[in-house]
């Protein structure tokens, strides 16, 4: 996409991966693997802990609030609070019912805890499992292309893949897509004439690709297609002189 010195007929075109591609790649693994393990610290151990806050709370309101009631209907509110405060429970202040927003601050527990059911536990495993396998899929795909290379010589070029394509086998190149995606690509026949596949040509992955794109539409005979420009548009006052 960035502007090249023209390759002369006989030089041995090489493009190797971009340093961008494998920090793309990178990045991408090492995101979606902490994301895996956060998934799994969650099914392992977060969610758990959540729901004991959240077995706190039950405690509290069954327990707690509800001895407070009994105690208060009861006639015995004293006697309940110094036994409660006794066993280092809160108990209220000044006639006022123990509160779990103070309680839960106490210990640093959200205010609404929320529970999780068996379900929702066992998905983390599942998302995290997943998650992690497709980074590992994903740093797999930078490895294998460490080795990569996008060649072209005189008459022919050769794919990441390894597979040479010579130029008079490629009888259409499309090109709609390079300046914005730095992508092109070219349909091809097998040299028995059978059969007919595309390559495609990606100058954000090869670095200088795009030397092989010019040198390619130098060499073939067949259909280019480009992206056509969008018409400009028409000032108004040229739009009413010409009317």
């Amino acid at each position: 996409m960035d502007p090249s010195p023209p390759p002369s007929s006989t030089e041995t075109i090489v493009c190797r991966v971009t340093p961008w591609y494998f920090r793309r790649l990178g990045l991408m693994s090492g995101m979606l693997a902490l994301m895996g393990l956060w998934f799994l610290y969650d099914w392992k151990y977060g969610y758990h802990a959540a729901n004991k806050i959240a077995d706190q709370k039950d405690w509290f309101e069954k327990v707690v609030l509800k001895g407070y009631d009994e105690a208060k209907s009861g006639g015995r509110l004293e006697q309940w609070v110094k036994e409660t405060e006794a066993q280092g429970l809160p108990a209220g202040k000044n006639g006022e019912p123990p509160r779990w927003v103070s309680y839960a601050a106490e210990h640093n527990w959200p205010e609404k805890p929320h529970r999780w059911t068996d379900r929702q536990i066992r998905d983390q495993f599942w998302w995290g499992t997943c998650t992690l396998l497709v980074a590992a899929g994903v740093a797999l795909n930078m490895f294998l292309n460490c080795k990569k290379v996008l060649c072209a010589e005189a008459d022919r070029w050769t794919t990441p893949e390894g597979e040479t394509v010579l130029f008079t086998q490629v009888f259409k190149v499309d090109k709609r897509k390079w300046d914005n995606k730095g992508l092109a690509y070219a349909w091809h026949r097998e040299k028995d004439g059978t059969r007919e596949k595309k390559a495609i040509i990606d100058d954000l992955k090869f670095d200088g690709a795009v030397r092989v794109l010019e040198r390619l539409t130098a060499n073939f005979q067949g259909e280019l297609i480009e992206k056509i420009p969008e018409p400009a548009a028409v000032n108004e006052d040229d739009k009413k002189e010409t009317e």
